[in-house]
């Protein structure tokens, strides 16, 4: 497998207080929600702003500091860190799973941005910075589709490899599956993409929400990819497959999701040259609380 990437960097609000807990093995969480807007650009010419929220935590003595610091609802913040994968047994019985963002750092800003309130008694920034670069390795034959308005659309499967070294000094290694979606130019001309090919996609984090068939709000994070490129396999990796010649790198615009599922605008960003894209529903209605409260439940023992 490829070494792997895994940076995400967001810049926005904090949408409400942060909160501290503790584990009940006494392992301190500080968790907080940050808050910002994608200004895109729509097929028609128009900016459009995307609303995004996402939790991130730090775990341990860091998160004690950083609760030291007294941050509250609507101080604007920079957070550095990566995506993480996390897996359970639901109650109600089957496997359930998440990606959110571990912190590494979370920084106030030294000014006053523009906020705008949210329907669930938040805010949010009315710009911000959504950035992720993962290298993973893809983990499925990708299929190609289109949306009914004849959009193209390819998801990806993507394993990001971690490893550190524990507090006894050994090796510790851990894998998060990351899921992607291209869109348009970028999507058709990933088409030929194939299971264990590593690839390093740029793109922002955007949250979707759905209902299930037994009437259940569900609710995932992923990466909407503006840049793929796909690296070479090499010797290491011990794979006969051959990629095409050349690295493939593209940026594109995304476009609309399917209807039946709750997301948003595919759009360039309004700082990059427009390309031509149609309007969705992905993040127009989504709620401050919409899906934040359904989180695993509290670990006996969490890794640092």
């Amino acid at each position: 497998m490829a070494r792997g990437m895994n940076h995400v960097y967001l810049i926005g609000a904090l949408a409400r207080d942060p909160e501290l807990r503790y584990t009940p093995s006494g392992v301190a969480v500080f968790e907080a929600t940050v808050a910002g807007e994608d200004h895109v650009i729509g097929n028609d010419g128009r900016e459009r702003k995307l609303p995004w929220y996402h939790r991130v935590s730090i775990l341990g003595k860091p998160a004690e500091w950083q609760a030291e610091k007294g941050l509250k609802s609507g101080d604007p913040v920079m957070v550095e860190g990566s995506l993480d994968y996390s897996q359970w047994e639901a109650p109600e019985g089957g496997k359930r799973s998440m990606v959110k963002v571990k912190a590494l750092r979370v920084e106030q800003l030294g000014y006053t941005p523009e906020l705008v309130q949210d329907a669930g008694g938040g805010v949010r920034m009315g710009s911000g910075m959504n950035e992720v670069i993962v290298i993973g390795n893809v983990t499925r034959d990708p299929e190609l589709r289109y949306t009914p308005a004849g959009d193209a659309v390819l998801g990806l499967g993507l394993a990001v490899n971690e490893t550190w070294n524990d507090r006894q000094g050994q090796k510790q290694e851990k894998t998060h599956w990351i899921d992607v979606t291209l869109w348009r130019d970028l999507a058709e001309s990933m088409k030929d993409l194939r299971k264990g090919d590593p690839v390093l996609v740029q793109g922002r984090l955007v949250n979707e929400a759905w209902t299930d068939r037994d009437g259940n709000k569900r609710n995932s994070t992923k990466v909407e990819a503006t840049r793929v490129e796909a690296l070479s396999r090499g010797a290491a990796t011990g794979s006969a497959a051959a990629t095409p010649a050349g690295p493939r790198t593209q940026t594109a615009s995304s476009a609309a999701r399917p209807q039946q599922q709750s997301g948003g605008y595919g759009a360039s960003r309004a700082q990059a040259p427009a390309r031509a894209a149609t309007t969705g529903t992905r993040s127009g209605g989504l709620d401050i609380d919409q899906g934040l409260d359904d989180f695993p439940p509290e670990e006996e023992d969490l890794p640092f």
